[in-house]
């Protein structure tokens, strides 16, 4: 009933967002055109300026490094990598343009998504013999992430700021307090089941505090397992090629695109064809699904295909690929890499928050990297500034994940992972939502035009 509220909740406000956009489109239409066909704003509009600030020691570099390492810390081990804060922080603490800025942020997520995915699989599943990355999830949702991150990267060109803006407000805090409520669930679980163990454990201790049974050793003792033990049965060869080839599918359709007049016949024609790539795929892991829980539920079988508890059915497993086009939208419109979407989605389906984080970072990875390769080849960034950063987000990455769950087994709250995912998605909705609405006003002031662009015209 929650999850179909606060579905209701994203449908209603979004639509009422856009309605706006639209009345105020159809209102300014022929003020834009007569603006557009002005020489110096039509100059303007067509520039591509780029502000590339000098990579130098000074306060400015290191507010930026304790901000980038905090948020890539928190962020890969919520599971959300955290495009939202470091977009802000590159454009008003280190001054880069906002496209720049963007892939800058790219950069960031892939290094903290790729060395939380290096840590990860030297950690095993805190409840279960099977590897902590859910790869069949992993299968289902990183196609359709690609492909919204397209129509994001689509939208944003046609989109007017202000609509942007609201709709990130909209979304991430809509998530973010799911997500904390879903924590103050757990949290409270997590109490009852200590309070029992107490209590289970004060049974058998007798008058002189002496423990009488250990009821807390398994009658099975769990196979301890070496590092390179746990490495090679967390990387599942077969599938994680299925990912890299469906990587490589996109970047090469990518790669060609960006070099295709936009609008052309072929432009239109590569863009079509990403559909199919990833129905194919997608629609391969939903049959797996599918059958694999039917057949189960017939043997009276009641555990889980994979980590999600929820049935494979027809209706959930459409949600699942609308949840995945519309968290690769908000990517493409960020400059994040999707996982403002992806890491609460997995929570809701019934994911344990170790393995949701652990996953929505792997997801990432992809996402975020085929980006890194299409911004390196049209220039957007420059290479030290990526490389210091990445070379920060790498660092912030391994050692977040490495505290956090040290701590999680320490206190025994897998909890702690849900409420950092909720205060990075928190923390976003206020550095973009302030930033949008002074950028906003601005425009208001500066008589700009606040509705639809023209997709074709506007490139």
């Amino acid at each position: 009933m929650a999850t179909r509220g606060f579905v209701f909740y994203l449908l209603a406000a979004s639509s009422a967002a856009v309605l706006s956009a639209f009345i105020i489109s159809g209102h300014n239409n022929h003020k834009h055109n007569h603006i557009i066909n002005h020489p110096l704003i039509s100059s303007i509009l067509d520039s591509d300026d780029k502000t590339w600030p000098e990579l130098a020691f000074n306060w400015r570099i290191m507010l930026a490094t304790l901000i980038g390492f905090l948020g890539s810390a928190f962020g890969t081990v919520g599971g959300v990598g955290g495009g939202g804060i470091f977009v802000p922080m590159l454009t008003l603490v280190v001054g880069f343009d906002t496209k720049s800025a963007a892939a800058l942020s790219k950069c960031m997520i892939m290094g903290a998504s790729a060395s939380s995915f290096w840590y990860n699989l030297r950690v095993q599943h805190p409840c279960r013999e099977v590897p902590i990355l859910d790869y069949d999830l992993a299968l289902l949702f990183q196609p359709m992430l690609m492909l919204g991150i397209t129509l994001g990267v689509a939208l944003s060109v046609v989109f007017p700021y202000w609509l942007i803006t609201v709709l990130i407000i909209i979304l991430f805090l809509g998530t973010s307090s799911r997500s904390f409520f879903r924590g103050i669930e757990m949290w409270k679980e997590e109490s009852i089941l200590k309070k029992e163990m107490a209590k289970a454990r004060e049974t058998f201790v007798n008058s002189r505090g002496e423990l009488l049974i250990d009821t807390f050793e398994p009658l099975i003792p769990r196979e301890v397992k070496t590092q390179m033990e746990v490495f090679t049965f967390n990387l599942r060869w077969k599938k994680l090629m299925l990912l890299i080839a469906v990587w490589a599918a996109f970047l090469i359709l990518q790669v060609i695109k960006n070099n295709l007049l936009v609008c052309s016949t072929w432009y239109w024609v590569l863009t079509v064809a990403q559909f199919p790539a990833t129905l194919a795929v997608f629609g391969f892991e939903c049959i797996k699904l599918y059958k694999e829980s039917k057949k189960r539920k017939s043997l009276g079988n009641t555990e889980s295909v994979c980590e999600a508890t929820i049935n494979w059915t027809v209706p959930n497993l459409i949600f699942c690929a609308l949840c995945g086009i519309l968290g690769g939208t908000v990517g493409g419109l960020l400059g994040s890499g999707g996982g403002f979407i992806l890491g609460p989605l997995l929570l809701e389906i019934g994911v344990i928050p170790q393995v949701a984080s652990a996953t929505a970072t792997f997801v990432m990875m992809f996402s975020s990297s085929l980006s890194v390769v299409e911004f390196y080849l049209l220039n957007r960034f420059p290479i030290p500034y990526a490389l210091y950063l990445m070379s920060v987000s790498i660092l912030a990455g391994f050692w977040g994940q490495f505290f956090v769950r040290k701590l999680v087994v320490f206190l025994k709250r897998a909890s702690i992972i849900v409420f950092i995912l909720s205060a990075v998605i928190f923390a976003s909705a206020l550095t973009m939502g302030v930033i949008g609405i002074e950028q906003s006003i601005r425009m208001i002031h500066n008589n700009e035009f606040m509705g639809f662009l023209d997709f074709c015209t506007s490139q």
